[in-house]
């Protein structure tokens, strides 16, 4: 982040382009100042943005550049670091920063378990969505297990895991809808593969049976 980044933040001053632009910060805070405030990966911020943040967490206010004095003290402010606990040693030399900070939260990297908890959450949406359109979602553990592998990434977590899961299972699925292949009341089998695409990759199998003589009912309350 440069330091040209306190002029969106704050607004820039009279005679500078961008006067005319309402300040990112400042602005969305003096219309609504009951809101959370989140600076992402902190420890990229030029020091002239940490010298706003230090006045906003030591006075509550910011004077933007068009003279608003704005409330801060309704807000909620956090800040993510991509660092974990080595933020302490980034901000050694800024102790009046770091006693400016009411809490610091670490947070343990996403293992193989965490993130066959995941699929089970992303996997529970998915069967809500196609409850919708009075189709039964059933997955076996093996495929839980494999979407669980292959998503999971030790540096990027479970960013992976939603991009596994629209190519193996969203985008097969739909191709086999716009078919007809799979239909309304009809329930669909997902497991895994032992089979390899035209790319070599292992995959996942889909297959679906009707549900003769039964209707499956939605509940918009449990949707």
């Amino acid at each position: 982040m440069e330091s040209h980044s306190v002029s969106k933040l704050l607004g820039a001053p009279a005679g500078y382009i961008g006067y005319e632009d309402s300040p990112q910060l400042t602005e969305s805070v003096r219309r609504k100042p009951y809101q959370i405030v989140l600076f992402d990966e902190i420890e990229k911020a030029h020091r002239d943005v940490l010298n706003v943040l230090l006045q906003l967490l030591d006075e509550g206010f910011l004077t933007d550049s068009r003279g608003n004095h704005v409330n801060f003290r309704n807000t909620i402010v956090i800040m993510t670091s991509n660092v974990g606990s080595e933020i302490l040693l980034h901000f050694h030399q800024e102790p009046e920063f770091l006693n400016r900070i009411d809490n610091i939260v670490f947070f343990n990297r996403l293992n193989e378990a965490n993130m066959k908890q995941i699929v089970d959450i992303q996997l529970s949406r998915i069967a809500k969505q196609l409850k919708e359109r009075r189709m039964l979602l059933d997955v076996s553990q093996q495929a839980k297990d494999w979407l669980a592998h292959v998503g999971f990434d030790y540096h990027f977590g479970a960013r992976p895991l939603k991009r596994a899961i629209h190519s193996y299972l969203l985008t097969p699925l739909a191709k086999l809808l716009l078919e007809g292949t799979v239909k309304e009341n009809s329930k669909i089998f997902v497991d895994f593969s032992s089979k390899v695409n035209e790319d070599n990759e292992e995959t996942l199998d889909i297959t679906s049976t009707p549900l003769e003589g039964q209707v499956v009912e939605t509940n918009v309350e449990e949707l």
